[in-house]
């Protein structure tokens, strides 16, 4: 027996913000959750799987129009006609209480109930699957507590959105232990809402996020995809990943330490973007840079930040489906770090002295009157937007100084889209 086991399809998040980025793939970007649940049903009908579980969140929320349900229901018609079932719950992004509209799906897709836990078997597979969805968004209860007792002779699947005892980026919904979950006897939990693949427990029972299909930002990279569910004979299961997303993210941590100016550094990225887009295979890359690390390179990068970020994408634009999202720079001077300087000593150093001095407006205009030029300033300039002689162009002078002081030591502050 073959089972597919899915999760947090999302189909037709709205992805905001892409619109904001010059040049960015963004029609792309949205279709990728649709093309992603294209390779899921076409991996099914491939390998021949008994049935497809969907751990929830299906959908990203209500639908803009029916045409969300239109093109699901034409997918799973796909299956249907494969002899293929599907099982599915309801997640907190796709609860009853967020759904307003409804198509009737095919036969062959069982939606379990979302007032109480039931068990749905075919004895033709020796397959007993129990599941639960959500009726409202914020599910407090534990869930699996109330799921039926396994059925004899049988493979026993739970099918369960939850993020356990917590997730990091994930709201704790049907919270549940590891212990709750493996003393209701069955053989393997098909989890959701954990958009990280990971393996909770291997066997005896199998736990396991699939990980959401396709990543929708920055923050989730990597290969997205499916887990495979193969059963024996004697009821033991293989499990293995497949990948199905159509757009890869990733993030680009390039340590600058030992780069001894910007060409060094952008040799550096070209590295990592030709690493990157050789592990994304045939699927548009979608990056995030991070240049990190104490280097004698900090202040030209800085000095001529804007440029920096421009050589980056004309870097980006030398590989054929590159789409880099943001560049940041994080980097500090090499000088601090050889010295033994503690950055955040220094930044916190510089943060005291800075409050002391804004607290002081007879010291502050001492010190601005200090800086070069300032004593005999033309009053002319001075019309121009300069003027040392008002506290209020002083404070707001200082307090930029700072912040510029603070990114030429850190580079924390540096982001560009």
């Amino acid at each position: 027996m073959k089972l597919l086991h899915a999760a947090d399809l999302h189909i037709d998040s709205p992805l905001r913000g892409l619109s904001g980025y010059e040049g960015a793939p963004a029609a792309q970007i949205r279709g990728a959750a649709r093309r992603a649940v294209v390779n899921l049903v076409d991996l099914a009908l491939a390998e021949a799987v008994d049935a497809v579980l969907l751990a929830g969140d299906i959908y990203d929320g209500d639908w803009k129009d029916y045409h969300t349900g239109l093109f699901f229901g034409v997918q799973m018609r796909r299956l249907e006609e494969a002899g293929i079932r599907v099982l599915l719950v309801a997640g907190n992004h796709d609860a009853d209480s967020r759904i307003t509209r409804e198509l009737r799906l095919p036969a062959n897709v069982h939606r379990f109930s979302t007032a109480r836990p039931e068990t749905v078997a075919f004895e033709d597979l020796g397959l007993a699957v129990h599941g639960q969805g959500f009726a409202v968004r914020d599910v407090t209860d534990n869930l699996a507590l109330a799921y039926p007792a396994p059925r004899g002779g049988m493979f026993n699947v739970g099918l369960l959105h939850t993020a356990l005892t917590g997730a990091e980026g994930h709201a704790t919904y049907a919270p549940c232990s590891v212990g709750d979950l493996v003393s209701r006897g069955y053989d393997y939990w098909a989890l959701g809402h954990v958009h990280a693949r990971e393996v909770v427990h291997a066997r005896e029972p199998w736990i396991v996020f699939p990980g959401n299909i396709q990543g929708r930002h920055a923050r989730e990279t990597g290969p997205k995809g499916a887990t495979l569910i193969t059963v024996d004979d004697h009821g033991r299961a293989a499990v293995e990943h497949r990948d199905l997303d159509v757009v890869r993210w990733a993030r680009l941590d390039v340590d600058a330490s030992a780069a001894g100016g910007v060409d060094d550094v952008l040799d550096l990225v070209r590295r990592a973007l030709a690493e990157q887009r050789g592990a994304a295979g045939d699927r548009l890359l979608a990056g995030r840079v991070r240049i990190t690390g104490a280097t004698d390179a900090h202040e030209a990068l800085w000095r001529d930040e804007r440029r920096f970020v421009f050589e980056t994408r004309a870097l980006a634009a030398e590989f054929s489906g590159v789409w880099l999202e943001k560049i940041r720079l994080e980097t500090r001077h090499a000088d601090l770090a050889d010295a033994g300087f503690e950055v955040p000593t220094l930044v916190a150093d510089l943060a005291r002295t800075a409050k002391a001095l804004r607290a002081d407006p007879t010291a502050l205009e001492q010190l601005v009157r200090t800086v070069p030029g300032m004593r005999t300033l033309d009053p002319k300039v001075a019309e121009e937007g300069i003027a040392p002689a008002d506290a209020a162009w002083r404070a707001d002078i200082f307090d930029q100084a700072v912040e510029l002081l603070t990114a030429l030591v850190t580079g924390t502050d540096g982001e560009h889209a």
